[in-house]
């Protein structure tokens, strides 16, 4: 895939390359080589082209809306990253092929093999335009899911199909669950459950190698010089402390906190830690009444200190390097 301004340049590269892969013996593959443009119409065929299974194609726009060049200069158009309707359809009918096979089966296991199918295609698709085309997979499997519902009942209504096999769970009143008295509904994933998320740029001056472990971790979930842990809960929370919503710096002193304190029945998990600024830390703890366990300390170096499997540190008389982050955890 490439791209240029010149109509001449592209179809001269085109013979280039042919007449370079004729003589190792190898040639274009005509249906998967065309000339497209991404914004009008090219040789009779609509404006954009598919890769990879996205649609990508541009669309002209207000002035107001209009995406910008480097330098700021408007382009009149803006450029939208679409699933592909070809593997929409490949995704539709696979899942039509799953409640085809389990008509007879029991709930939970039609619930178990679609989730993992519906979960992967979401996110592979949850960086672009995919909003419009979750929605319409919702409804179009809600279809689906319902005619299986009458076929398995073709003597009940509708109403009674319902209530059988969708639940109100979160405030959403159609939520294709199972009903097992004292246990957690087994639910059917949606599509437009998965946030859409924009690929972020990495800034201009920014490297792996200039000290940022805060942006690096935020950015990727991971770095060698920090805990697993607090990268991971860096990225989860957007590199902010969830106390009082700003961004850590590279001067931040953070801890790991406990959500609902131990001491009130919280439990030592993921879904119950987040990470705090250290003055954060304080004021949260001092409000929901735990104490927390506070390390004495008699020198002007912390020393670390044995928490389960995590290296802790005393809170005391903290003496703080330039460009390095500190993370100390309590609990």
């Amino acid at each position: 895939m490439t791209s240029c301004e010149d109509l001449t340049v592209v179809q001269r590269c085109k013979e280039v390359i042919s007449e370079w892969l004729n003589n190792i013996g190898l040639e274009l593959k005509t249906s998967k080589t065309r000339l497209a443009h991404t914004l009008i119409k090219h040789e009779e065929q609509d404006a954009g082209f598919n890769f990879l299974g996205f649609y990508i194609r541009q669309y002209p726009v207000g002035k107001y809306n209009t995406g910008c060049n480097t330098h700021g200069k408007p382009l009149g158009f803006k450029t939208f990253i679409k699933p592909s309707k070809e593997k929409v359809k490949v995704h539709y009918d696979r899942i039509t092929e799953v409640i085809e096979q389990h008509k007879a089966a029991p709930q939970a296991a039609l619930i178990t093999h679609l989730n993992p199918i519906i979960r992967g295609w979401a996110n592979y698709y949850s960086t672009v335009v995919s909003g419009e085309t979750f929605s319409e997979l919702g409804h179009k499997i809600y279809q689906k899911l319902k005619s299986w519902g009458l076929n398995r009942h073709p003597n009940k209504s509708g109403k009674w199909i319902a209530n059988k096999y969708w639940q109100t769970i979160g405030g959403d009143n159609w939520v294709f669950a199972t009903r097992q008295s004292g246990k957690t509904p087994l639910r059917l994933l949606k599509h437009s459950e998965t946030p859409i998320v924009r690929h972020v740029k990495v800034k201009g001056d920014a490297s792996p190698y200039d000290g940022n472990l805060v942006y690096w971790s935020s950015r990727m979930g991971k770095h060698p010089e920090i805990p697993k842990g607090v990268a991971t809960l860096l990225k989860q929370q957007k590199g902010k402390c969830t106390y009082c919503g700003l961004y850590f710096t590279e001067q931040s002193v953070m801890e790991i906190d406990h959500i609902i304190p131990k001491s009130q029945g919280g439990k030592n998990e993921m879904r119950n830690i987040q990470l705090l600024h250290r003055h954060c830390h304080d004021k949260k703890t001092a409000s929901d009444g735990s104490s927390g366990t506070k390390f004495g300390c008699n020198s002007a170096k912390p020393k670390p200190v044995k928490s389960g499997n995590r290296d802790t540190h005393e809170k005391s008389l903290i003496t703080e390097e330039p460009d390095e982050v500190k993370v100390y955890v309590r609990f």
